[in-house]
């Protein structure tokens, strides 16, 4: 099973209907909510490009440097449904946004992050644009066999990601009715930012309101809106 099946398969299961991932962008005045359904459609969608147009299998090594961002969950998810090892120590495959396009990498995947689907501007000539390319892809994905002592994170396997992120939902007292407002960054780890802000969420069960370029003086406002139960 992969890190994508043990987090995802039961939160689409218990109500795939129910809001999952709610993003704030607070620079451009973004809100997209995303129910479980919408976005394994996403991360299906990414899963066969990754292994379609870039040759993502188990154990391939994929980097992915891009902000705290609803796409970042996507790509994360995707290259995890492909058994992909996510690592920044000799990638084949880079998923950048448009500050790392000089990544070190067989193949790069810019991301422009652009809330209506524009293309990246100022793309390589030898990498593929993300944003043009996933919605040419199918909204469901089988996925190969892939070892839970296989690499998933860094030097943790997939069984030990999986692990950490129920363990860190129960010591945070994340539950199906957690709804977490976070700011926190994404810090492609085992440990911190990356499990507690996401993972955990979705191996709770629970839902996330993530705010991008946070204006602090909306935050108190927005988590009674949007009948937050914790922050990060």
């Amino acid at each position: 099973m992969t890190v994508t099946d043990a987090l995802l398969a039961p939160v689409l299961a218990a109500d795939a209907r129910r809001p999952l991932i709610t993003f704030y962008d607070d620079a451009t005045g973004e809100r997209l909510e995303f129910s479980g359904e919408t976005l394994a459609n996403w991360v299906a969608k990414t899963a066969n490009l990754l292994r379609d147009e870039c040759d993502v299998e188990p154990g391939t090594r994929v980097s992915v440097a891009l902000p705290a961002h609803w796409q970042k969950a996507v790509a994360l998810l995707g290259a995890w449904w492909c058994g992909a090892h996510v690592t920044d120590d000799g990638p084949a495959v880079a998923l950048v946004d448009a500050d790392h396009l000089d990544a070190d990498a067989g193949l790069v995947v810019g991301f422009s992050l652009d809330a209506f689907g524009r293309p990246l501007a100022d793309l390589p000539a030898d990498a593929i644009d993300y944003a043009s390319e996933v919605r040419m892809h199918g909204d469901h994905f089988t996925p190969d066999p892939v070892a839970g002592s296989g690499p998933a994170l860094g030097t943790h396997s997939v069984d030990e990601v999986v692990e950490r992120s129920r363990r860190r939902a129960a010591e945070l007292d994340y539950g199906p009715a957690s709804r977490l407002l976070s700011t926190a960054d994404w810090p492609v780890a085992a440990d911190g930012g990356l499990v507690d802000g996401l993972l955990a969420v979705l191996a709770a069960g629970g839902s996330l309101v993530q705010v991008r370029h946070a204006d602090p003086s909306a935050l108190d406002r927005r988590a009674e809106a949007e009948r937050c139960t914790a922050r990060l």
